[in-house]
């Protein structure tokens, strides 16, 4: 790892970040009668993509704006600059990270990401226009203007899209979206507005909305041998998703690449640590496997172009043997990432496995810090599970560590998945999904036992609404 590649300035990086932080500060006060700042902004984003495929219509969309009289093709054409110019961010940092690194860089043959979609009128295309419209009421509103009348209107287009399974992913985005603007509301009233969250949900959602820009995900089943790295725990109060990151071994002998595979559960918010597990445990058979530190022989496993494996455990059966560090040490280098669609590319998406090592923790300035001879990477401990036995101190105490290196507030940052420390001449390793398959651990029974009783007790009350 060249340590010095990621503490160097990105060219380019800051002025574009900069104007995407002004357009979305004038999304606060809205867009329907824009003051000098508000002009000013979008005229700054109009000037960022000056010389792409964007310029004409951006530069007319922010003409419009600016004179209050923006239709839903100039928010669209805004939001497109917007994405765009985060997608060159991103773009601009998994290359830095790969340089780092010394990963090759797959070629791109165009299949990546979703293929585009048919942009003829089918019966999603009125409610896709509704929804369209909607978003653009917000953007002229703004966050301030927020209130429970306009955030009710998109109740009535999420429920007429909910049905249609080609559009339930668009219908979730916007429900969640409505769900938090409604606890929010009126938006006048707000301390503090989440600026750029809601800025990226509203230009994602505007852009899905164009007929045919979902697309069609391109799958290809693979054969071959699943080599886990590790397991990225997110938990929220009502839901808990486990994705495994891996290396993917061809079995015709190709190149290895990375992929990933997800699982994820509802969940009451009393079921917390190692409880999750009971969860997740059922639905996919990989997670045991895991934490046994073994391989998996896949055959004919589907997979995407952005490299998620669609599991099914009819097409896997546990393999030999495998150490996550082992892997990392051999493979991981010369493993290919694939290629991310283009409205996926965003910098919090940049989550890439990394293999560190000969480094010194230390503290610094009340953060963790790995010393890559004489670089600083910061290291994002808050992002360790409780459901394992990966804490802040076995990753201080560490010489070791895999892990995935993001992005966020202006640096490099690393999550530890798992950790190697020499204790009495021996190497022993924290996995953050350790405790996946089940554990002897104390603490990990007992939150176990809590998850167990919470959920019976839980199942009991359903069924006694059911029966009434």
């Amino acid at each position: 790892m060249r340590g010095d590649l990621l503490s160097d300035p990105v060219e380019g990086l800051d002025e574009a970040l900069a104007a995407v932080d002004a357009f979305d500060e004038a999304l606060v006060a809205g867009l329907l009668r824009p003051g000098p700042a508000q002009a000013a902004a979008v005229a700054g984003l109009a000037d960022a993509v000056a010389g792409t495929p964007l310029a004409a219509r951006v530069a007319e969309a922010a003409d419009r704006t600016t004179a209050g009289a923006a239709g839903e093709d100039h928010f669209v054409a805004l939001a497109a600059a917007r994405c765009a110019l985060l997608g060159s961010v991103h773009d601009a940092l998994t290359q830095r990270i790969d340089e780092a690194v010394g990963r090759p860089v797959a070629e791109d043959d165009g299949s990546a990401g979703s293929r585009p979609g048919s942009a003829v009128a089918s019966p999603g295309t009125n409610l896709l226009a509704a929804a369209r419209s909607w978003l653009c009421d917000l953007a002229r509103g703004g966050w301030r203007g927020i209130d429970h009348e306009l955030v009710a209107g998109a109740a009535p287009v999420v429920s007429a899209m909910l049905p249609d399974p080609g559009l339930r992913r668009r219908a979730t985005l916007l429900d969640g979206f409505a769900a938090e603007l409604a606890a929010s509301c009126p938006g006048a009233t707000l301390e503090r507005v989440p600026v750029r969250r809601w800025a990226d949900l509203w230009s994602r959602a505007l852009l899905l909305t164009v007929p045919g820009s979902a697309g069609d995900r391109a799958v290809t089943p693979v054969t071959g041998r699943l080599l886990p790295l590790g397991i990225d725990v997110q938990e929220h109060a009502t839901a808990v998703q486990a994705q495994v990151h891996a290396v993917f071994e061809p079995a015709d002998g190709g190149a290895p690449r990375l992929v990933r595979a997800g699982v994820s559960a509802p969940k009451p918010d009393t079921v917390v640590g190692a409880g999750l597990w009971q969860l997740l445990r059922p639905r996919v058979s990989l997670l045991g496997v895991v934490s046994e530190g073994r391989s998996m022989e896949l055959d004919a496993m589907p997979v995407t172009a952005e490299g998620d494996l669609l599991w099914d455990d009819e097409r896997a059966r546990p393999g030999e043997p495998a150490d996550a560090f082992a892997t990392a040490r051999v493979m991981l280098s010369t493993a290919i990432a694939a290629r991310v669609a283009p409205l996926d590319r965003h910098p919090v998406r940049i989550a890439v496995p990394v293999l560190l090592e000969g480094y010194t923790a230390r503290s610094e300035d009340d953060r963790l810090v790995f010393d890559l001879a004489g670089r600083l990477l910061a290291v994002d401990t808050d992002r360790a599970p409780a459901a394992g036995p990966l804490t802040p101190e076995a990753v201080a105490a560490s010489h070791s560590c895999v892990g995935l290196l993001r992005w966020d507030a202006g640096e490099f940052l690393l999550q530890p998945l798992a950790v190697e420390a020499t204790v009495r001449k021996k190497a022993v390793g924290a996995h953050a999904g350790a405790w996946a398959g089940g554990t002897t651990d104390k603490a990990g029974v007992r939150a176990e036992k809590a998850a167990t009783d919470a959920v019976a007790v839980l199942r009991e009350r359903a069924g006694r609404l059911l029966r009434k």
